[in-house]
């Protein structure tokens, strides 16, 4: 659901919330997970997305 949202106000909302919340979970996670994470935000941030569907129908 999250990943169909083209809602540029809501997608900084949800990445500032990510930034900011301190939640132990990250420190769980690899440095390669991290990165990815942050990289995945970078994309999103610069409108680079794929929508759901589109998701769908490259592994169908």
């Amino acid at each position: 659901m999250i990943l169909n949202i083209e809602n540029d106000n809501f997608i900084q909302r949800v990445t500032d919330f990510i930034r900011n919340e301190e939640s132990d979970f990250w420190n769980e996670l690899s440095a390669s997970e991290q990165a990815e994470i942050k990289k995945g935000i970078e994309q999103l941030d610069n409108g680079q997305r794929i929508s759901y569907k589109d998701v769908l129908n490259k592994i169908s």
